[in-house]
């Protein structure tokens, strides 16, 4: 059984790095260049790797790697029964399953593996949500026109930086880490009322609104909520936007635009120079005025979209990706290096999306 991996057409990363490869004890096809904007060079694979054209990974491979889902050019070159593992994100794009049957392909979706203690060690969303959020409380900073921490000096003093964190998820919880290291005052907002001690114990204060539907086995992700708490969320966000140099926002609906958190009336409230990063830009956005991969001034607010963060940081983010992966892979290929998926096992069975000789995602 041979493992193809080819180069990503719009990204920086890799879905497999070179240290990753000796935990599969399987025969690699590479994309030539497929790691090089990662900064891993094709020399770094080794000798089980053989360097090819990315019309010979696609015909030769009888399971494929990749971050986003190949194009449809890529999949008519498959053979019948070829094995495709990727983020296909089948809640926001249901088209994707009837595509991938057409071709005759079975794939399975990283991003469907539960969020459990089981399967944490193939999380990648939770991975790529830390780097996010991390890269948010920077970029926040970049384009901030002031200092985060506290700044004491003979010219005079300078109070730190106000943060608002809106979602205390994984990219939540990071950017709020990340804002307290870079020094600066952090207050952050989540519906699930679990959040507060995770919130707190990393140096934030908690902003909590009553009446919240709290659904603890929403796998990560934000919930619907009543109208009645919605207005009285925005009216305390609203509240504090107006004090805040700084507002990052996470949250999302699985499968639903995400939830309007910041509303224009709010961003008007906010300083000139004050600086949104909207994390959920991808799916709609927690701002109104927020722009998918789109920098929107608004009287002296900058609104930043961006929901691909974690490519920006594509070294590691390849590194954290192929982990989880690999540990997912290890699930599909015996010792031998030969398939074997079990549907007996809850997370093989999450993550297929087509229909297959085994079964079908429900």
């Amino acid at each position: 059984m041979k493992l193809g991996v080819l180069r990503e057409a719009q990204d920086r990363r890799v879905a497999l790095v070179p240290a990753a490869l000796g935990k599969l004890n399987l025969p690699l096809l590479l994309e030539s260049g497929a790691g090089e904007a990662a900064g891993f060079p094709d020399t770094a694979y080794g000798d089980q790797t053989t360097i090819s054209s990315r019309a010979e990974v696609l015909t030769q491979a009888d399971l494929i790697l990749t971050i986003a889902p190949l194009p449809e050019a890529d999949l008519a070159q498959l053979r019948p029964n070829t094995v495709l593992v990727a983020l296909f994100e089948p809640f926001n794009q249901p088209e994707i399953a009837d595509t991938l049957n057409q071709h005759q392909v079975r794939a399975f979706s990283l991003d469907m593996i539960p969020r459990t203690t089981l399967a944490q060690s193939m999380d990648v969303l939770s991975s790529m949500a830390s780097i996010a959020g991390y890269k948010a409380a920077l970029t926040a900073a970049s384009y901030l026109p002031r200092y985060f921490p506290m700044m004491i000096t003979a010219a005079g003093s300078i109070r730190p930086a106000k943060v608002v964190v809106l979602g205390a998820g994984v990219a939540g919880l990071q950017a709020i880490a990340t804002a307290k290291r870079l020094g600066a005052v952090v207050e952050a907002f989540d519906v699930r009322q679990a959040a507060k001690q995770e919130v707190e114990s990393l140096g934030a204060k908690f902003i909590e609104v009553e009446g919240a539907v709290d659904q603890s086995d929403a796998g990560g992700y934000a919930v619907e909520q009543s109208e009645d708490f919605i207005k009285r969320q925005q009216a305390e966000v609203q509240a504090r936007a107006g004090k805040a140099d700084v507002i990052i926002t996470t949250a999302q609906v699985r499968g639903r635009k995400a939830p309007l958190l910041l509303p224009r009336a709010t961003v008007e409230q906010m300083r000139p120079g004050s600086v949104v990063v909207d994390l959920a830009a991808s799916s709609g956005g927690n701002c109104e005025l927020t722009k998918d991969k789109e920098q929107v001034w608004h009287q002296g607010v900058l609104i930043i979209g961006d929901s691909a963060l974690a490519a920006s940081m594509p070294q590691d983010a390849s590194t954290l990706f192929s982990n989880n992966a690999v540990n997912f892979l290890k699930l599909l290929i015996d010792d031998s290096g030969n398939l074997t998926i079990d549907m007996e096992n809850e997370i093989v069975r999450s993550a297929l999306i087509t229909t297959s000789p085994e079964s079908t995602n429900p």
